[in-house]
């Protein structure tokens, strides 16, 4: 089992070790640490469990480290990415082994180099071209005349349909879809006429989509993610969405087509959108929010006209609901009675 010191995890990682340099050999939280463990501390209120834990290591923040003497411990400015970097330290990225299974399809005119690994049942389309190191596994498909990066990453029985990029170290998880058909459909008074969808998906680096969900291609050009952006599992992206850099998008949110999301923005789990608005840059949008309207100033943050409540208070609130409009009718009234009372007091 690889370990590490704690001087050797920051000249790694940096930050600043205190107390015995012990070896610890993975991370845990501070209830489960024992003593070849590090653990650590983002959120203050819960130092109590620092003093109780048996962790034989603890990283944390400049301002709590004086609370924590005779502790070993590693201080940083943010203990929770150090901890995600710590974290990646005891689990490092698998790299592909290089060959193709004997069960696996590549088409004579695809372009696979000898660092790809295609695992059992994967297929790789007509034309499609991969860079180096990909990683393409058990049962995954990448259809015709596709485009990917460098350490691609496709988990079992995710699929990219013909004609997507996907840029360095994109990681597509189980399940997920790349480029299916958009949703567009023209009815033709008695049935519906379906629209071909004719542009693809271009993934930028370093995207991650999480397993089951869906990025719809575009109808005429490409449905288009940002380098950086991470997106959780079961989300539905619908066709010629923008979504800039660096966003993240929590599971069970549905992106409405030709949807524009700017860059770092942060949209919670459940959120729906409807089509052809823009969300600017750095918003940051709570869970179940339905958006309907575009949010033009950046910075802003967005959440549910309902906070949660029993099914008792929400009943209770339903009725007064149903009678909005009534009652804004005899505000006005009243309002207009107060007025004219005011006025003849004054006169």
């Amino acid at each position: 089992m690889t370990s590490y010191t704690l001087s050797q995890i920051t000249a790694e990682l940096g930050g600043q070790w205190q107390g015995e340099d012990i070896a610890v050999e993975a991370v845990r939280p501070l209830a489960q640490a024992e003593g070849g463990h590090i653990s650590f501390l983002a959120n203050p209120k819960y130092k109590s469990e620092v003093h109780e834990s048996r962790a034989g290591a603890v990283i944390v923040s400049e301002k709590a480290a004086g609370e924590f003497t005779g502790r070993n411990l590693i201080i940083t400015a943010d203990p929770y990415l150090y901890f995600a970097k710590v974290a990646r330290l005891f689990s490092p990225i698998v790299k592909a082994a290089g060959g193709v299974h004997p069960t696996a399809v590549v088409e004579p005119s695809a372009v696979v180099p000898a660092s790809c690994e295609i695992g059992a049942h994967a297929y790789i389309g007509a034309r499609t071209v991969l860079g180096e190191g990909c990683r393409i596994l058990a049962g995954a498909v990448v259809e015709h005349d596709c485009k990917l990066g460098d350490e691609v990453v496709l988990h079992p029985n995710a699929v990219v349909y013909y004609g997507c990029t996907l840029g360095q170290r994109v990681e597509i998880h189980s399940g997920a879809v790349i480029g299916a058909d958009g949703f567009g459909l023209a009815f033709a008074g008695a049935s519906w006429f379906k629209i071909p969808q004719t542009g693809g998906v271009t993934l930028g680096d370093d995207v991650e989509i999480g397993s089951n969900s869906n990025i719809d291609r575009g109808a005429m050009s490409d449905t288009l993610i940002g380098k950086g952006t991470k997106i959780d599992n079961q989300v539905q992206i619908g066709h010629n969405c923008k979504i800039g850099e660096h966003t993240v998008i929590a599971a069970q949110a549905g992106i409405s087509g030709s949807t524009t999301i700017g860059s770092y923005c942060i949209i919670g789990g459940g959120v729906g959108t409807v089509g052809h608005i823009e969300i600017a840059d750095k918003t940051n949008i709570g869970g179940g929010t339905c958006i309907t309207h575009s949010i033009k100033e950046s910075g802003q943050h967005i959440a549910s006209l309902y906070p949660m409540q029993t099914h008792k208070e929400w009943a209770k609130n339903a009725v007064h609901i149903r009678h909005l409009s009534e009652m804004n009718k005899r505000i006005k009234q009243l309002e207009k009675q107060l007025g004219a009372a005011g006025g003849q007091e004054q006169a």
